[in-house]
């Protein structure tokens, strides 16, 4: 279905702050419902389906790699024929019938095994039963793959993101955006998880059902007030046509001046808006794609064959995708750290004192609370704090780019990593001390409060890493393909989560039957602090990879025009946003 074209004839165009809180509104819903399902499905499959520890946690991992992989399709339906509005509503309603049918299964009885609390000799789930958890959970991944690629671009399209328009206003869509992800999170993580864990799992996962219901309704509701960019056709088309017309021309000389390579700003009119991309001397292979020949220069007013000519702008597309992969790929292993260990440290919460009064104990998946409490303050602290004092001595608007802050993500990641290490040893030694090592689960007494600081260091992590990563992807990709972009970022996430699960089942397999670093029941037997100290190796060997690719990359050239109309807005935008903020 195609978008609806913006009306000319309105005294002010759509877009702008006025769309801006019916989609924040509509992600702070999504987002609740989404954090909802995820924030306790270990104990889900550990205590009410009673799998393994080791499998739960593969399942879940397979799981987010696979939920992460889908936003591909949903960014090539999106640019390519429905748009972002119409792939964001389609795949809510699809994650919707997700959520109703493991709300289903969670509520009647036969659909799930009988509970087992001493977690000793206990009855696994059917393969039926099995099968009900997997078509929710595909559901959920499909529609996961139209929402993750479409929201953050369609909330950036509302606005001015040309370099102009980005210095000029005081905030940044990405903090914003993650500040209404960790709200949405905390609220979730506190009252969710604590109904799934004292009133059943019914109402745990219907409350994130009718969350989503809700989150639809109000994104519909804004739908007169969005700016919405029709798609021109597949971007993954095009970067094939330049691929084709290259390998076509392989034996065609370059012309000396870059100059004579096809230009044609009627073509590009529409992928271009905010500028074309200019000639860079960076894989000049590809320029070969751009040389007109005698042939072709006999009828210049005749509209090329793309897959044998195309423009230098389209070259330049590919290029930039080429020039952030690299990069791109660095995020992999710091989503393999730290993906499965947010199921261990509720297995860890799990075994500890986590009573603040006697009637009263903390549900082990609430602990995420803190991580969600870091990133909410900081990326307000950052956007309020950092920016403006780092942007006095480095004279950037952004205060540091995108790629420096990926680094100072990077290396809190190793701090957090080590620190969980640390607090395992301890948390083991108390269970020796007790004689608490061969009891599962008995209750050790070391205060739940000793997992804080790697859950704020986590969170740390995020305001850096994650949305600096995002960052980097959405402003250095071409303008066409910004829901690919975004859909990069989630395949990141997929393929961490995917060699997380190769890593731990190697871990689980070869670590040996005694002493087994990820036991299937008992963690006090285990030796999670030897993971951990791996999983910091690892780190430490990526960061070194990091700082050499950035040392070689270089920054998309863009030759930038904008309108007048537009920085009229802009300064309105700029001057409501400051009297909220």
């Amino acid at each position: 279905m195609a978008e609806k074209e913006e009306q000319p004839h309105h005294k002010r165009s759509p877009g702008g702050i006025r769309a801006l809180p019916f989609i924040l509104a509509n992600e702070l819903c999504d987002r609740f419902a989404i954090s909802g399902f995820h924030a306790n499905m270990i104990s889900y499959l550990t205590r009410q389906l009673n799998l393994p520890l080791v499998s739960a946690s593969i399942t879940l991992t397979n799981f987010n790699g696979s939920a992460n992989f889908t936003p591909l399709i949903g960014a090539f339906i999106a640019d390519s024929f429905a748009g972002r509005f119409w792939t964001i509503i389609v795949a809510s309603i699809i994650y919707e019938l997700g959520l109703v049918v493991i709300t289903i299964s969670a509520t009647v009885p036969h659909l799930h095994p009988p509970s087992c609390p001493t977690q000793v000799n206990c009855i696994e789930a059917s393969s039926s039963q099995l099968w009900i958890l997997y078509i929710s959970l595909i559901l959920i991944s499909l529609g996961t793959g139209g929402i993750r690629p479409c929201v953050v671009a369609f909330s950036a399209d509302q606005f001015d993101m040309t370099k102009k328009g980005v210095e000029s206003r005081k905030w940044n869509i990405f903090n914003w955006y993650f500040f209404c992800v960790g709200l949405a999170s905390l609220s979730a993580f506190t009252i969710v998880v604590y109904i799934q864990e004292n009133m059943g799992w019914g109402w745990g996962f219907g409350i994130p059902s009718i969350a989503m219901l809700l989150s639809i309704i109000v994104f519909v509701l804004g739908s007169p007030l969005y700016k919405t960019v029709k798609p021109h056709g597949s971007p993954l088309v095009r970067l094939a046509q330049v691929v084709v017309a290259a390998v076509k021309k392989r034996k065609k000389a370059l012309p000396e001046d870059d100059k004579l390579l096809y230009q044609n700003r009627e073509i590009d009119a529409l992928i271009s808006l905010e500028g074309r991309l200019l000639h860079t001397d960076q894989f000049k292979c590809l320029d070969k794609g751009a040389i007109v020949t005698d042939e072709e220069v006999r009828d210049p007013n005749a509209t090329p064959n793309l897959w044998e000519l195309v423009t230098v702008h389209r070259v330049e597309e590919l290029k930039s995708i080429i020039r952030m992969l690299p990069i791109w790929a660095s995020g992999i292993l710091i989503v393999t750290a730290t993906s499965s260990q947010h199921s261990f440290m509720i297995q860890q919460a799990r075994t500890m004192d986590r009573h603040l009064s006697h009637s009263f104990q903390i549900p082990p998946a609430s602990m995420s609370i803190f991580n969600v409490l870091t990133l909410t303050v900081g990326v307000v602290l950052y956007e309020r704090l950092f920016v403006p004092l780092a942007r006095r001595f480095t004279r950037n608007p952004s205060g540091i780019t995108c790629l420096q802050r990926m680094g100072v993500g990077f290396a809190f990641s190793i701090i957090a990593t080590l620190v969980s290490a640390l607090v395992e040893i301890k948390r083991k030694s108390v269970a020796s001390k007790h004689h608490l090592l061969d009891t599962p689960s008995a209750t050790i007494p070391i205060s739940v409060f000793w997992l804080v600081p790697q859950y704020c260091l986590y969170g740390v992590v995020e305001v850096f890493m994650f949305v600096g990563h995002l960052e980097f992807l959405y402003d250095q990709s071409p303008e066409s393909m910004r829901s690919t972009a975004a859909a990069l970022y989630c395949i990141t996430t997929a393929i961490g989560n995917y060699v997380c699960s190769f890593l731990v089942s190697l871990v689980h397999k070869y670590s040996g039957k005694e002493n087994n670093w990820l036991p299937d029941r008992n963690l006090n037997e285990g030796r999670l602090e030897y993971y951990y100290f791996l999983v910091s190796g690892i780190q430490v060997v990526n960061l070194i990879y990091f700082l050499v690719c950035v040392s070689f990359y270089t920054y998309k050239p863009l030759e930038e025009f904008s309108e007048r109309n537009k920085e009229a807005n802009l300064a309105q935008d700029s001057e409501q946003i400051s009297h909220v903020i």
